[in-house]
């Protein structure tokens, strides 16, 4: 397995290192150092989407009500996402670490967190689908976009769709449980009947969001949408602010395409080399520049650095912020 995660990283570290000798990178650079204060805006529309994806995730979990349980929320994501990011398991490294969080620091159990953490992770890829959705319709219209990206991009959202679709069905229906019960009537298996019984505490927390808190199923689903959508205002920002402003429509299709590709390399750390590919070839379409999609990518990137900056800092205070926060 390790072998594995080395091999996937040293895969995407060859990626960027061909697009960074292919593409004009001091170029890139230079239209970045123009942007100036240009990098607070882009930031400040993550910062916006990020409370977003608090807001969504704040939805799933029942006890978790008010102004003091989002600003939890807020620090456990942040420190989480840190390790999202950082960890190569396909943007799931940083959950088990959320779980934690919430049980040491906030008594949260973990069959509410895990069943949390999984219902705002499919809540996060409904949304995805819809976004997509949009993206490809977008991409047909225009006349830019060769066929066979056009294709490409269809098999892949077909791919994503099937996943998610099973995803979805295997939490609603509780079918991890069911099958586990049958396996253990068949074998009779301690240690089945054991996972069974696990199963079925979180599906609870399933049956309950999907079927008697439709309501919250469908705010979050709507949150999520709408924070996918700022990750196109951000391309938009960030194409304008380099100098080579695209429409919105546009935006959306690199912002889908970019995402689609991200769903698709998640065994790529961070999806390096890849994200930055994808934002070469669709803004070169668009601007007719790779340059500005190297420095967008790029851009994207700072993002991130800060963000898991910002997260691996709040995770050495937290215990002092729980002190702070269990007397509010």
């Amino acid at each position: 397995m390790r072998f594995l995660k080395v091999a996937f990283l040293l895969i995407g570290v060859s990626l960027l290192v061909a697009i960074v000798i292919n593409t004009d990178l001091r170029g890139a650079i230079e239209l970045i150092a123009k942007m100036s204060w240009g990098i607070g805006i882009i930031l400040g529309l993550f910062f916006v989407a990020f409370l977003g994806d608090v807001l969504a995730w704040q939805l799933t979990l029942r006890s978790s009500v008010g102004v003091v349980w989002f600003c939890r929320l807020w620090l456990v994501r942040m420190i989480g996402e840190a390790f999202n990011y950082t960890l190569p398991a396909g943007g799931m490294g940083g959950e088990p670490v959320k779980a934690v969080l919430l049980k040491r620091y906030f008594r949260i159990d973990y069959d509410a967190a895990i069943a949390s953490l999984i219902l705002i992770k499919t809540v996060n890829l409904i949304a995805l689908i819809a976004f997509l959705s949009v993206g490809f319709g977008l991409m047909h219209l225009s006349a830019a976009v060769d066929p066979s990206l056009r294709s490409i991009a269809g098999i892949g959202l077909l791919i994503l769709v099937f996943a998610i679709t099973a995803f979805f069905a295997v939490q609603r229906f509780g079918l991890i449980s069911a099958f586990a019960t049958s396996l253990n009537k068949s074998k009779g298996w301690p240690w089945v009947e054991n996972a069974a019984a696990k199963i079925s505490d979180v599906e609870i927390h399933f049956k309950d969001f999907y079927g008697r808190s439709g309501a919250k199923f469908l705010g979050s689903l709507f949150v999520a949408f709408a924070v996918w959508c700022i990750g196109v205002a951000e391309i938009y920002a960030t194409l304008h602010l380099l100098g080579f402003p695209v429409s919105m429509s546009q935006a959306w299709v690199i912002e889908a395409a970019a995402q689609l590709i991200r769903s698709g390399t998640f065994f790529i750390p961070a999806s390096i080399g890849a994200q930055e590919g994808i934002f070469v070839i669709m803004c070169g379409i668009f601007t007719g520049s790779p340059t500005s999609g190297l420095a967008a990518a790029l851009v994207r990137r700072i993002r991130e650095i800060v963000w898991v900056s910002a997260g691996f800092l709040l995770s050495t205070i937290l215990p002092k912020i729980k002190k702070v926060s269990s007397s509010i």
